[in-house]
């Protein structure tokens, strides 16, 4: 019998081949497994905490890093659904609101006229100053005007001519009218005559008429202002020969008291200005400046235009303001706030606490436990800093307006005006305990409550130790005096206690032993911690750097410095924790 391996190539295809669909199963595992991976990680990149969350949430006893206190706990020590926030809050309350339209104007005067000589001549005096306030009536400037009375005086002489020539043939015509009534003279001269003192009649007429045109003309080589208002840059100096009627003219002069501002309203607030404005009521109008910090006037309404533009779906409108203090200046343009109405005892949150989401608004409430509920609300009219609620808010709620980009229904939060929580666990929580309060590991029995030897409380504070401020402290100084206490020779019955260790809360505070709670067990006694000197400038700068891109955390840490500067006793703690924690992890 031939013991020799069968060749492989020999062997059918089916023992040397996996066959089509267990190819294709494994195919299918590893896709599902990659695209569950992708899946994971998508959402540890979307729900992960912030660096300050997650600095000490693997250590016992809700120990916690540089980043922040409290970060990712829960009152009382226990973990919460997530991560806590700080956020900003405000208080939902009732107000009276102003109803306002913004919109962009435009400064309108009243009147601009341009001051253009009305004869021909040479200006021999400029009488203003370029940007004067001129009254109406008060003259400007002269030209020459010499020319125009020596045209007047030659009109009056042919009137005065024409005028005799008139008085002759009057005479005449009452003469050769007795004589008719003689029957002396022939009827036709008498006609003659009567047709020829009509005549010389309208030439005095037409005389008369030439002599007002010659006044007329010298008085205006007299160039008076016809409105009162500011006087522009000049265009024509002294000297210069102008022409009546000239396109460039001498000045402008514009009106400045009272004068208007143009803007526009949507259509769709015409109805109501309409009927605020048919009871009488007048609306009150205010011109801001460009960046809206500075009120330049306080004007009323004036009116409508009378058609809408099909372009923009807006109405002209009109404010007149008194501008006594000239601070509106004309083609200016500036931010108008007309007032339509108030609304009385409204409940307003600030405009940064209402949220919009695809079902409407909603806003973030603080609940007591520091928790948040996401509530659907109604919102109302709004001014620049405040929006009515008028359905789903009550006043006297608090409200998050900062922060809310991170938050989540039931997310935990932290106010500003929160007391920041310490490092370390409560007075005994250093170290594990057992039912009654007593030390894990002591001789008192778990659940007893029975006094250790000596008749001293074996979880007592009446010896005057204090309890830790720093857990990880408290169990390393603990671990360390374990060895002398287990060597310490117990008497019948006795039971040794843990020593107690006592941390002063400050540089300055006295060195204090803890005393043995037996008198036949030996306590090792603690020292002081020694005082941690503040953060180096490198330290500060690299503090600072870790969170640049986190604007909340960033301004926490520079609180934390500044705390430190002024020697805050919560702050030096916290830095000593700080300093301690990389030589715990070296030990």
């Amino acid at each position: 019998m031939d013991s020799r391996p069968p060749d492989p190539q020999q062997l059918p295809p089916s023992a040397t081949v996996p066959p089509p669909r267990r190819r294709r199963w494994i195919g299918a595992v590893v896709a599902i497994l990659l695209v569950a991976g992708v899946a994971g990680a998508a959402y540890y990149l979307v729900n992960r905490p912030p660096p300050d969350a997650t600095a000490g949430n693997g250590r016992p006893g809700g120990q916690r890093g540089p980043g922040g206190p409290g970060a990712g706990r829960a009152p009382g020590g226990s973990s919460g659904a997530g991560p806590t926030v700080t956020v900003g809050m405000a208080v939902a309350e009732h107000a009276d609101i102003p109803v306002m339209l913004d919109a962009l104007g435009t400064v309108t005067p009243l009147t601009t006229v341009m001051l253009r000589s009305q004869v021909s001549g040479v200006m021999t005096d400029v009488l203003f100053k370029e940007g004067q306030i001129v009254k109406k009536g008060e003259v400007l400037a002269r030209i020459d005007p010499r020319p125009f009375e020596q045209a007047l005086m030659q009109a009056t002489g042919v009137r005065v001519r024409d005028e005799a020539q008139l008085e002759a043939a009057r005479v005449t015509l009452s003469r050769y009218r007795t004589l008719l009534g003689q029957d002396s003279i022939a009827r036709q001269d008498v006609d003659t005559q009567a047709a020829l003192v009509k005549q010389l009649e309208g030439t005095v007429i037409s005389d008369k008429a030439s002599e007002a045109a010659a006044k007329l003309n010298l008085d205006w080589t007299r160039i008076t202002s016809p409105v009162a208002g500011r006087v522009g840059l000049r265009t024509v100096d002294p000297g210069n020969y102008v022409t009546a009627g000239g396109t460039t003219g001498i000045a402008v002069i514009t009106q400045m008291n009272p004068i208007d501002v143009q803007f526009a309203v949507p259509q769709d607030r015409v109805p109501e200005i309409e009927a605020r404005m048919a009871q009488g009521a007048k609306l009150v109008v205010t011109a801001l400046d460009r960046v809206r910090a500075t009120t330049l006037d306080v004007g009323t309404f004036s009116t409508l235009d009378n058609v809408v533009d099909t372009t923009t779906g807006t109405v002209k409108a009109k404010a007149r303001f008194d501008n006594a203090k000239n601070t509106l200046f004309p083609s200016q343009f500036v931010n108008v706030k007309l007032q339509l109405r108030t609304i009385n005892a409204a409940v307003v949150v600030p405009v940064t606490a209402l949220r919009t989401a695809g079902t409407g608004n909603y806003v973030y409430v603080i609940n007591e436990d520091r928790t948040v509920s996401m509530r659907n609300v109604k919102r109302g009219d709004s001014s620049v800093e405040s929006v009515v609620i008028t359905e789903g808010l009550k006043d006297g709620e608090r409200v998050v307006t900062e922060g809310g980009d991170r938050l989540k229904d039931g997310s935990r939060v932290q106010l500003p005006t929160d007391a920041p929580r310490t490092g370390g666990r409560r007075q005994g929580a250093g170290t594990p305990q057992s039912g009654n309060g007593a030390p894990a590991g002591s001789g008192t029995p778990a659940g007893s409550g029975t006094p250790a030897a000596g008749g001293a409380p074996a979880a007592s504070a009446a010896d005057g130790a204090a309890a830790p401020a720093d857990a990880a402290a408290g169990e390393r100084r603990a671990r360390r005096a374990a060895p002398d206490a287990a060597q310490a020779p117990a008497g019948p019955g006795a039971t040794t206690p843990p020593a107690a260790v006592v941390v002063p809360a400050a540089p300055a505070a006295p060195n204090a032993a803890a005393a043995p709670a037996s008198p036949n067990a030996a306590a090792a006694p603690a020292s002081p911690a020694a005082p941690r000197p503040l953060p180096t400038a490198e330290q500060r700068q690299r503090m600072l750097d870790a969170v640049k891109d986190e604007p909340e955390q960033l301004e926490r840490r520079k609180r934390f410095l500044e705390a430190l500067d002024k020697g805050d006793p919560a702050a030096l703690e916290r830095w000593q924790r700080m300093s301690e924690r990389p030589r715990r992890q070296a030990e």
